[in-house]
């Protein structure tokens, strides 16, 4: 089993869009059995919450559902947990480097370390912008989470 733990501030916009976009390709390439996926935050802003509407909206014309997601924050033991600690950006990478116990920081990447169409190293924040930053970061998400999945299957 390899486990995948996608991070950003809140866990309400990039983190649970590439929770559910890599869960949808794990489960398109049967490997739902194999891959265990889960998302959290930096911060605790928004614990308990669904993901923004416009998060959920976007997924949803894209065929991907993440009514089921719910916002926590990344806890200490997720670095012994998870074999990927990915974060959206370098605010969050640094966020969990300091937070990480020794030993374990070798877990922690840029998610968009693993795109191979986009160039940006980091996912932006769509929460003060409109739905065209949501689109863009789902379409960064998808990239990315094709290369993961490969990185992935390495470690299978």
């Amino acid at each position: 089993m390899v486990k995948v733990l996608f991070v950003c501030m809140g866990n309400i916009c990039r983190s649970p869009t590439a929770h559910g976009v890599f869960r949808a390709l794990v489960s398109e390439h049967g490997l739902d059995d194999r891959v265990e996926i889960d998302s959290a935050g930096t911060h605790a802003y928004h614990v308990g919450n669904k993901p923004d509407k416009r998060a959920r909206e976007t997924a949803m014309l894209r065929g991907i559902d993440l009514d089921d997601l719910t916002a926590r924050a990344v806890d200490e033991a997720d670095f012994a947990e998870y074999d990927y600690v990915l974060a959206m950006d370098m605010d969050n990478f640094h966020h969990l480097s300091d937070m990480c116990p020794d030993g374990l920081e070798d877990k922690i990447h840029l998610f968009m370390d693993y795109a191979s169409e986009t160039r940006m190293r980091e996912v932006p924040d769509p929460y003060y912008g409109g739905p065209e930053g949501f689109e863009k970061v789902f379409d960064m998400v998808e990239d990315a989470a094709r290369g993961l999945l490969e990185d992935v299957r390495g470690r299978l």
